[in-house]
């Protein structure tokens, strides 16, 4: 067997013809600038072989159910192992989908409830258990000796009538006594009862001491066999001198109070996705989507005359009629503002009139239009058209839809009865699944090493529980305690959910595996690194070949084996640079990483730090696990949001400042901020622009050039050309994405796709256009020798020198390569960027914008997929930013933009419920020299950065 993975030949993507070898059962990393060839080498090389090979041993009815990949342009790749890819991409957009259903920790929950659980009835608290005759006996034969009890027959619990047919019937029976609603009384002369008052009935079966002989033990066990045939299944033991609690008993699975049933539990039943579990109000999706009336109000100090409530404006006549005939009918001013009006008032505006009849007058044309009615108000005006609407309408309505928590379940999903089954621990607290799913990771891990079980449960629950917490453990390694069970797999980063396919495969054990990684430290803080980088070397130590492509500096000095691709990107890269041990590639001159490493080339800390004047305060947020956090934004400066995985970082700024900040200045009426007491500063700003990593566009037709506001000026170019004008062209001849110019037989996508049978569909080059996306006509328009089609094949380098005369193209490639984007083509598709090249993108977009000097940027982890030298490019382009005015607010784990901010904002200590507070805040300096006082690990690992 070959000791190693030898690749020759490789020419995928920007990859020039390289040949390497990596050792087997090694952790290797793949590193470099961005665009040097990294994932190319890794994920379209040696993972798209792997798995290609592995795809085709199947048979043909297998393959169809699989995505085939490409075949790599290779020479040869010798000594490939089955290969698995763990990349940054969301789990699933299913809000089905949470972190326990992915890791599978669900299944063997439900599976433990189900054959472990306390069933208790929802409204008594009693626990349901089917008991024998026997277990009755033996439970009041356990009572003290002597004691004084009567076996009743619940045959009426909490019911209204009169019964007196009842109690006749039992009478002629032969029975003697009843306790009626707890007072005894003679069968044959009963009391009257109140036909609409609540009764109970329990017939006097026996009276007896208890004593430990076999007679008193047989007349217990007949008379509870009598009651549990009269009461349907129930019995009772009280006492006469109320010595001890009343006994009741069942031989269902049922309350002994009130005969609640629950069938037998299966795994099923505590399934959100089955319909034998699911809570039936929200279909098991624990929230239900609704209108409120905040997605309807433009502006709370408006008046209702000035436009405060949107399409029930007076330039809604219609709509306005009901409000007009409103406001005379309760008496209230339509001048007045929305947030001054009366409670009341507000809510028959948005939830009606009830069955108060209002009487509305309109003109329309030369008429007038008159009726009396109730006024079903704003809400359920639009719930029901949204209900009406066709579905291609429903979109429009969707859009002021808002995801309450479900009435019924309160969010936990299940049926009533199944929210009601719990697990006890020793001491002697209770957790439904459900809350055992809001917890974090960490505390179920704390929760299970003190569950308590029979002994009979324990023998069933033994093997559960070993998967439940190996699983729970996996998650901790690799930095994800503070995560729940619940939490939507929707929500998560692509650093979490890599991490959490991580743990996934570090639990299935398997060995002789290659194992393709894309920068699983994103989103990590430097201290739970060193957990991941050990949860890799157990993958390594297994047996397994680890690539992992990675930036960060830790991961790098640990890796057994290292390959720098480069030197530069795009076109200038494809190259190895450099390869082998650490010490190796320090010493390598030409590799970029290698100086970084040894300290030759790093990233400077600045000479000065700005100081602020004016703050942007957000006043005790309290969103998901922030404690009544009061945040200072200094306006002007660069602001990092630093701490540990889970502290609160993305709801303190995405969830709360943004969304605040976006419905102020923005007019962002969806917006629903997280829950905060006030927020001042904002007048400081002109608008808030969020740069995140979704993409810039869906389909494949969305490109860099379209997004930055380039394609439009290049087609004017091409238009004013001389044989364009002598044809009449204008410039949506050269768009592709219209009739005129484009290749009808591809429309313009240059690839046309063919539907295979049992295989995955084919991209084939169009035969019309080869590729080209245009008609022949069009391609003959060239400026300085080029075609459209070929302009857009250029690089963003490339472009800048080729329209270097033009001073808004120029401005606007410019910002693109000063974003370390110089090697995207101008035409790439949308979907192939990574959630960094993204961000870059729309970073570079702001850039080559007009700047006023007073916007609040807030962007999310902008350094995911850079090299340090890139770190050094994006950190330029910020400060530029910052000193045209503009206030940078960035979350952040990289220590080197950490130790460039102005200003540092802390939170922890912890992640989870033990996070959610500012721990710290001041200038890098100030951070570290208060870091043991504080107890902040980022002050700790930034001392090392400050040297």
């Amino acid at each position: 067997m070959p000791a190693e993975i030898a690749v020759t030949g490789a020419r995928t993507h920007n990859l020039r013809n390289i040949s390497v070898k990596i050792p087997k059962n090694n952790f290797c990393v793949i590193t470099g600038l961005s665009g040097s060839g990294k994932s190319s080498l890794a994920f379209d090389t040696l993972y798209a072989e792997g798995q290609r090979k592995y795809v085709e041993s199947l048979s043909a009815y297998a393959r169809q159910f699989l995505d085939l990949m490409d075949k790599p342009d290779v020479d040869s790749i010798t000594g490939l192992s089955p290969a698995i890819s763990i990349e940054q991409k969301a789990v699933s957009h299913n809000p089905r989908s949470t972190v326990g259903t992915i890791t599978e920790i669900y299944d063997y929950l439900r599976l433990l409830y189900a054959r472990a659980g306390i069933a208790r009835c929802p409204e008594h608290r009693c626990e349901l258990k089917a008991q024998t005759v026997k277990q009755m006996t033996d439970a009041i034969m356990s009572l003290p000796q002597d004691s004084k009890i009567m076996i009743l027959a619940p045959v009426v619990r909490n019911r209204k009538g009169e019964y007196r047919q009842l109690l006749s019937d039992l009478s002629r029976q032969g029975y003697i006594r009843a306790r009626i609603d707890g007072e005894n009384c003679e069968l044959s002369d009963p009391p009257e009862l109140e036909l609409h008052k609540k009764h109970t009935i329990e017939i006097i079966i026996d009276r007896l001491k208890v004593r430990s002989s076999a007679e008193i033990r047989q007349r217990i066990a007949d008379a509870l066999e009598l009651s549990l045939k009269m009461a349907e299944g129930r019995a009772r033991a009280v006492s006469m001198d109320d010595c001890f609690p009343a006994l009741d008993f069942s031989d269902k699975y049922a309350c002994p109070i009130c005969n609640y049933t629950l069938p037998e539990l299966e795994p099923r039943n505590f399934s959100f996705n089955n319909p034998n579990g699911a809570c039936p109000e929200c279909d098991g999706l624990g929230v239900k989507e609704v209108f409120i009336p905040e997605s309807f109000i433009l502006d709370k100090g408006k008046s209702l005359n000035d436009g405060a409530i949107k399409y029930w404006s007076p330039s809604s006549s219609y709509n306005f009629s009901f409000i007009r005939a409103l406001s005379e009918k309760y008496r209230f001013s339509l001048d007045v503002p929305l947030q001054d009006l009366p409670l009341d008032v507000i809510h028959k505006i948005f939830y009606g009139s009830g069955t108060d009849e209002i009487k509305i007058a309109f003109s329309f044309g030369e008429g007038e239009y008159r009726k009396t009615t109730v006024f079903e108000g704003i809400i359920p005006n639009f719930t029901r058209k949204y209900k009406e609407a066709p579905d291609r309408q429903k979109e429009d309505f969707a859009k002021y839809l808002t995801a309450l928590p479900c009435a019924s379940c309160n969010g936990a999903r299940l049926k009533k009865g199944y929210r009601h089954v719990f697990l006890r621990d020793v001491s002697g607290r209770e957790f439904s699944l459900s809350e055992l799913g809001n917890q974090t990771v960490r505390e179920n891990l704390e929760f299970f090493k003190t569950l308590e079980l029979s002994s009979q449960n324990q023998k069933i629950a033994q093997r559960l529980l070993k998967e439940i917490s190996n699983r729970l453990n996996f998650l901790v390694n690799v930095g994800l305690d503070y995560l729940t069970l619940n939490r939507s797999s929707e929500t998560l980063s692509g650093g979490e959910s890599q991490r959490i396919r991580l743990a996934s495969q570090i639990g299935s054990g398997l060995t002789g595996v290659m194992y393709v990684l894309d920068e699983p430290s994103i989103g990590l803080h430097e201290r739970d690194n060193e957990r991941l980088l050990n949860s890799l070397f157990h993958l390594r130590d297994l047996g397994n070949t680890v690539i992992v492509v990675e930036h960060d500096e830790n991961t790098i000095k640990k890796a057994d084996h290292i390959i720098d691709m480069g030197p530069m990107a795009g076109i200038h890269g494809g190259n190895v640079v450099a390869e082998g041990t650490l010490a190796e590639i320090v010493k390598n001159e030409s590799s970029l990483t290698g100086q970084y490493l040894s300290g030759k080339l790093s990233i400077p800390i600045p000479s000065r730090r700005k100081n602020g004047k004016d703050y942007l305060v957000i006043r005790k947020a309290s969103g998901n696990n922030l404690k009544n956090v009061t945040l200072k934004i200094p306006a002007g400066l660069f602001t990092c949001i630093t701490g540990v995985s889970g502290s609160g970082k993305s709801t303190l700024i995405n969830d709360t400042l943004f969304l605040a900040a976006e419905k102020e200045l923005n007019g962002a009426v969806l917006a629903h901020p997280a829950p905060y007491e006030s927020i001042s500063g904002l007048n400081l700003f002109d608008k808030v622009i969020s740069i995140d990593q979704s993409p810039i566009g869906r389909t494949p037709r969305s490109n860099p050039a379209t997004y930055i506001d380039l394609f439009g000026p290049i087609r004017s170019i091409f238009a004013d050309t001389k044989e364009a004008r002598a044809r009449g062209y204008q410039p949506g001849r050269f768009s592709f994405n219209v009739k005129g110019g484009r290749c009808e037989a591809c429309q313009g996508a240059g690839l046309i796709k063919v539907e295979m049978n049992f295989l995955p569909d084919v991209y084939v080059e169009c035969e019309e256009c080869r590729g080209k996306r245009y008609n022949p006509e069009t391609l003959d328009i060239e400026f300085k020798g080029k075609n459209i089609n070929e302009i857009l094949n250029m690089t963003a380098e490339e472009a800048l020198d080729f329209f270097s005369a033009f001073p808004l193209l120029k401005r606007k490639l410019q910002t693109l390569c000063d974003v370390g984007l110089s090697y995207i083509s101008l035409g790439q598709s949308a979907t192939t960027f990574s959630g960094g090249e993204a961000q870059r993108i729309k970073l570079a977009k702001e850039l080559s914008r007009p700047q006023t000097g007073s916007t609040l940027y807030i962007l999310d982890e902008p350094t995911t997929g850079l090299h340090f030298h890139d770190v050094k490019m994006l950190l330029s382009v910020l400060f530029r930013l910052r000193d045209l005015g503009n206030t940078i607010v960035v979350i952040e784990h990289n220590m080197d933009v950490i130790k460039s901010a102005d200003h540092i904002v802390d939170l922890g200590p912890e992640g989870g419920d033990r996070g959610g507070m500012i721990i710290a805040e001041g200038t890098p300096e100030e951070i570290v020299a208060n870091c043991h006082k504080n107890g902040s690990y980022t002050g700790q690992f930034l001392k090392n950065y400050l040297k």
